[in-house]
């Protein structure tokens, strides 16, 4: 099968043929019609997670059809339409057990943990636990988003943040993951105030339902500026990029007893922000992070889709093939473009 491939890290990588996955015990084989471009991925070609395994294929957006089915599989039929979260938990450990696969404590990630779906065809383990039906009327390209940026923006917003109407809610960083906690975030009635250094990503965000933006690289101390469009600060903040600047703005910008979600990958050199914590003590902050979203907490993410309240199509913006998806793949460092790329021809 054809396959991104690369054998170290931050070495070009290849479009390449590889053998094809068998499905395991449990678990199924998929065969990929769409997946997303993710700049998890490419955190993991360059080396930030030394625990990938080498030769690798990356992936982990993905969405498709049930292609082949190991033992012990009850819930799914070859020909199923399907996508699966990025974690995929055991659902046998403490944490499955509470309902919180996302955090499973034997959790298999396709893409980083093993092979990924930038492929032709990917093995899923446990897929009674964690494969999600797709609606007929959702596209492949729509539902190749749904599996990291848009599901964890989903649990971030709505689980982490408990946000509702009325609620003040910042956005910091508008990639794929930011637009995503935007949209949502408009759709249950919040103001929402998005923060990036691209006029264009901050333009899409207004078409996605913020009410004001802040471009960070033309305004001193954008954080200030935040909390006085929040009318003294924000009821959540989230980080949906990562770093060590978007952190600590995010804290400062919350209002007394004001929730900061930690979103966006902390790696490299910002992995150990030096939190104001003194702020933390006096204003009763509250920090969360959020990795990811169950399967179990799909459904409700899709009817917010099938009511029209949510339309994670408009994000996706462009459609790729895998040698071109391997190319954006590589320069995602440049954040060129904005909204979801996806990969949905195989053949070139």
């Amino acid at each position: 099968m054809r396959a991104a491939y690369f054998e170290n890290f931050n070495e070009p990588i290849a479009v390449a043929d590889v053998p094809e996955p068998t499905a395991p015990d449990g678990g199924v084989v998929v065969e990929v019609k769409a997946n997303g471009v993710c700049r998890s991925d490419w955190h993991g070609w360059v080396g930030h997670d030394p625990s990938i395994p080498l030769p690798h294929v990356p992936g982990h957006e993905m969405s498709g059809v049930v292609a082949a089915i190991g033992r012990g599989v009850s819930n799914f039929s070859v020909g199923d339409r399907v996508t699966a979260p990025f974690v995929l938990g055991c659902g046998s450990c403490g944490q499955c057990a509470s309902g919180n696969e996302q955090v499973c404590d034997n959790q298999v990630q396709a893409g980083f943990t093993g092979w990924g779906s930038l492929a032709e065809y990917v093995a899923l383990p446990y897929a009674d636990n964690n494969l999600v039906r797709l609606p007929e009327s959702m596209s492949y390209e729509t539902a190749a988003g749904l599996g990291c940026r848009f599901a964890t923006a989903f649990r971030a917003v709505v689980d982490q943040g408990q946000v509702g109407s009325g609620s003040t809610v910042a956005v910091w960083g508008c990639g794929g993951v930011g637009l995503s906690a935007v949209m949502i975030a408009a759709s249950l009635g919040a103001k929402v105030i998005a923060v990036d250094v691209n006029d264009e990503a901050l333009a899409l965000a207004s078409t996605f339902g913020a009410a004001a933006t802040v471009n960070a690289r033309t305004t001193e101390a954008a954080y200030k500026t935040v909390r006085s469009l929040a009318g003294g600060g924000c009821d959540v903040s989230l980080d949906a990029l990562g770093s060590t600047q978007t952190a600590i703005d995010s804290i400062r910008s919350l209002r007394t007893r004001g929730r900061h979600i930690q979103v966006g990958l902390m790696v490299g050199d910002d992995v150990a922000p030096p939190i104001p914590m003194w702020r933390l003590h006096a204003l009763e902050i509250e920090l969360y992070g959020s990795h990811g979203m169950q399967a179990h907490r799909y459904p409700d993410m899709l009817a917010m889709v099938a009511d029209g309240v949510l339309e994670p199509d408009r994000l996706v913006t462009s459609h790729l093939t895998l040698t071109e998806g391997v190319e954006r793949l590589m320069r995602m460092n440049e954040f060129q473009g904005t909204g979801f790329a996806v990969v949905n021809d195989f053949s070139r």
